[in-house]
């Protein structure tokens, strides 16, 4: 990003808490109107960056004086939506039918749509036709506008529809909110350029673009400050951060960066695209302290003709090489992967490969999605559509080898003492605490709620498969 794009950008944050101000002014009226503060409740669909964004619009909204509520009673509701599956969409329809009797029981309900379910044009046809009680809509492009649309929405009586198809823009150190003081989730790219025929990221989030890597320091320098001692990196293709920057610089290098940072103890990230990992970055992630033994490096299918027909660009042999070429110089990694089954055109022996290849990986763990037809996208008009019954069969029979190589792997840290940081009180046991090994795996143990945000070691005394029971040392 040239000199001249950060000067517009500085200009534009300006405005933004130009108009934070303004609608402030908006809430504190309705806060005597209501005779109590005003609440609101954001509900986040999809994936970890719609998460983070959901963070900032927390922030703007308590800034202006809201207060939050997990109600959808709230006086302010908000759906930030995915759009990856299409029975997402029909989620949302659903949940919106519900909130229009709310709204008609409470006369100054606000209600908003955002996320990339909103970059579809039917679908803002749809909304615009059945749900004309919604205020305002916005898509992925313009979420540092915020607060300039809910000023937008106090003042005008009727529905405000903010939709780009793309942008250049990067807006930074806007309000933010998080929901762990301890750790976080911190955007390093943003959009897609990767086009799998399956996927409709690219055309609701747009061409990647990376954020400077000094406002990315800078952002964890500051939540260090702030008690944050884990970051998650994230992005919808992490291994090609900073090409698209004036001056490029590598997503290794960039974790170079971040590991010199003092006080920070882990960092994360997600998501990987296999076609893009260095051998640069394997040797960073070997000789690092602080980079997390967890690598979730999404395969999607073994077989050849299918990754082709996906547009992975890369084959069975070239991704079970990198596994192998990861395992040797990382030994103790935990790596998971995506698997599509019933992908357009896959027949058993598609099926075939792909067990080969959960059975040479050895993968720790691996998330099986059934193959969704999603409009817009090249996969959704190509032939030999797989018929229910056989995908039925192809999952069955790719789901038992994920769990017989799970419990191959299942149970081998039993023993050992690891650093665990404690997220929370486990939600089945309050007696019990739940932490996260480097390694991602779960575990439960015994302790004060007064550990929650710090690093303990724990003994692993039981695998449950997916996750351990442990004893607090120390």
């Amino acid at each position: 990003m040239n000199k001249e794009y950060q000067i517009i950008d500085q200009k534009e944050k300006q405005m933004q808490y130009e108009y934070i101000e303004k609608v402030r002014m908006h809430v504190t009226l309705l806060e005597e109107k209501l005779n109590r503060k005003p609440t609101f409740c954001v509900t986040t669909f999809g994936c970890q960056m719609n998460v983070r964004d959901s963070e900032k619009l927390t922030g703007i909204l308590k800034s202006v004086g809201y207060q939050e509520t997990e109600s959808e009673e709230a006086d302010f509701v908000i759906y930030n939506t995915c759009t990856v599956r299409d029975n997402a969409n029909q989620k949302v329809y659903g949940r919106l039918g519900a909130l229009g009797t709310k709204k008609k029981k409470n006369k100054n309900m606000k209600i908003a749509l955002c996320g990339c379910m909103m970059q579809e044009e039917s679908v803002i046809d749809k909304i615009k036709n059945s749900y004309r009680f919604v205020d305002l809509i916005f898509g992925t492009h313009n979420i540092y506008k915020f607060a300039q649309l809910l000023n937008d929405m106090f003042e005008s009586d009727r529905m405000v529809i903010d939709i780009w198809k793309e942008t250049d823009r990067i807006v930074e150190e806007l309000p933010v909110e998080r929901k762990y003081k301890f750790k976080s989730g911190i955007n390093i790219l943003f959009g897609c350029d990767n086009f799998c025929s399956y996927c409709i990221v690219p055309y609701v989030r747009g061409r990647e673009r990376s954020r400077q890597p000094e406002d990315i320091l800078n952002e964890i320098r500051s939540l260090v400050m702030d008690g944050v001692i884990e970051v998650m990196l994230l992005g919808q293709n992490v291994n090609s951060y900073g090409k698209t920057l004036e001056t490029p610089i590598s997503f290794a290098e960039l974790l170079r960066e971040i590991e010199q940072i003092e006080g920070l103890e882990r960092i994360r990230f997600m998501t990987s695209h296999p076609k893009d990992l260095s051998v640069e970055l394997i040797q960073v992630m070997k000789n690092s302290t602080k980079i997390c033994r967890h690598l979730h490096l999404p395969v999607q299918s073994g077989s050849n003709k299918i990754l082709k027909a996906m547009n992975r660009k890369y084959t069975k042999e070239q991704y079970l090489e990198l596994v192998s070429n990861i395992r040797q110089e990382i030994p103790d990694i935990s790596i998971t992967t995506d698997i599509i089954v019933g992908f357009p055109g896959e027949n058993a022996d598609d099926i075939s490969e792909t067990i080969d290849v959960i059975k040479k990986a050895q993968f720790e763990n691996a998330f099986t999605y059934v193959y969704s037809k999603r409009t817009g996208t090249p996969a959704a008009s190509m032939e030999e559509q797989v018929a229910e019954s056989e995908v039925k069969i192809g999952f069955d029979r790719i789901l038992e080898a994920v769990h017989t190589s799970t419990r191959q792997k299942a149970g081998h840290l039993s023993g050992l003492s690891l650093q665990v940081l404690v997220e929370e009180i486990n939600e089945q046991d309050s007696t019990l605490l739940t932490g996260r090994l480097s390694n991602n795996t779960l575990v439960h143990f015994k302790g004060t709620k007064e550990l929650i945000g710090t690093l303990v070691q724990v003994r692993l005394e039981e695998c449950k498969g997916f996750y351990y029971f442990g004893k607090l040392e120390g």
